[in-house]
């Protein structure tokens, strides 16, 4: 439990839309804790207000414009190891969840959900330090013999695998076929393969997997 002696309780709201953290905060006075908001658009600010202030329950969007939020979660965690993070996004829960899980994130909650389902999710977090939503909860017990999805990464070849980190570091066809001696058409057959097993559709997507995974 992270609060039982009704003393207040600390929340970093964190996403760049207002309208977003406003809603977050009239939930949470229907909940009727004794609770302070703190607000955050951007990574800066986040780490700002974890430095000032005695978080409890940081609740952060998946993406930011500086990018998605899987690095600064290792960075809270390793400033303030107490502060339980929940995941509030639009982003698919079925394909994301774990891989936030993975990195750090004590829970994952969509907004797509029911306003009642937000509110228990809190409470939860309150109660427990975590939120495990049912639909990860079986993600979670497929990922112990699918370790793939926990990191799609370890579905491709050691080849494609090579030629994901080229890409990764900016090179195009043409410079990773001359790089590995090659054809340039048989790499765009390997990227293909590669696009079709990790179901991402373009390089920018295959970049943050990298990015996020490796």
């Amino acid at each position: 439990m992270i609060n039982n002696n009704g003393d207040t309780l600390f929340f970093l709201l964190a996403d760049d839309h207002t309208l977003i953290r406003q809603g977050m905060v009239f939930v949470l006075d229907e909940i009727e804790i004794n609770y302070k908001a703190f607000h955050a658009s951007n990574f800066r600010q986040i780490i700002d207000c974890i430095t000032t202030h005695p978080i409890h329950i940081a609740i952060i969007d998946a993406h930011f414009p500086e990018g998605n939020s899987l690095q600064i979660i290792s960075e809270i965690k390793e400033k303030k190891p107490d502060i339980k993070i929940l995941i509030f996004s639009g982003i698919d829960e079925n394909t994301h969840a774990l891989k936030y899980l993975n990195a750090g994130a004590d829970g994952f909650l969509s907004k797509l959900n029911e306003e009642e389902e937000i509110k228990q999710s809190i409470l939860t977090m309150i109660k427990t330090g975590e939120y495990i939503s049912p639909l990860t909860r079986t993600l979670l017990m497929h990922s112990l013999t699918n370790r793939n999805l926990v990191n799609p990464l370890l579905s491709l070849t050691d080849r494609e695998m090579e030629i994901a980190s080229m890409y990764a570091a900016g090179y195009g066809n043409l410079e990773i076929a001359n790089m590995l001696d090659v054809k340039q058409n048989t790499i765009s057959t390997i990227k293909k393969r590669m696009f079709k097993k990790l179901k991402i559709e373009n390089i920018v997507e295959l970049i943050e997997l990298v990015k996020n995974h490796s």
